[in-house]
């Protein structure tokens, strides 16, 4: 099994793993909105940004997640699925390092609509 080392291997990653995410019970419904032929481009580009020193991505990932009805479940089921997506695909450093900035993110994310939730 391959590392990630190219466009090519995130955008197979982000491909897989949204079709998880849209077959999924609990994530589905907040992804019901989302027009994929639109959404899965950005996401590619958010990740090629951060994995591979693209400068295709730009854009406010947080403020498009802010409203959406997700709590501690969500946010561990997305984990879950990315991790799992990235193990049965990659292999390596870079492999190891997207699941690490996917934690990280999903923690920030959490943490912000925690506070958000909190202060209205």
């Amino acid at each position: 099994m391959n590392d990630i080392h190219t466009r090519p291997d995130i955008e197979k990653l982000i491909t897989r793993f949204y079709e998880k995410v849209q077959a999924d019970a609990l994530l589905a419904p907040s992804f019901s909105h989302v027009d994929w032929n639109e959404h899965l481009p950005v996401m590619h580009s958010f990740w090629a940004s951060m994995m591979l020193g693209e400068q295709t991505y730009h854009g406010a990932p947080f403020a498009k997640h802010a409203s959406l009805p997700i709590g501690h479940d969500h946010f561990t089921q997305w984990l879950t699925l990315f991790h799992e997506t990235v193990d049965e695909l990659f292999e390596g450093d870079k492999a190891t390092e997207i699941k690490d900035r996917a934690r990280n993110i999903a923690q920030i994310f959490q943490h912000k609509m925690n506070l958000l939730n909190n202060t209205l």
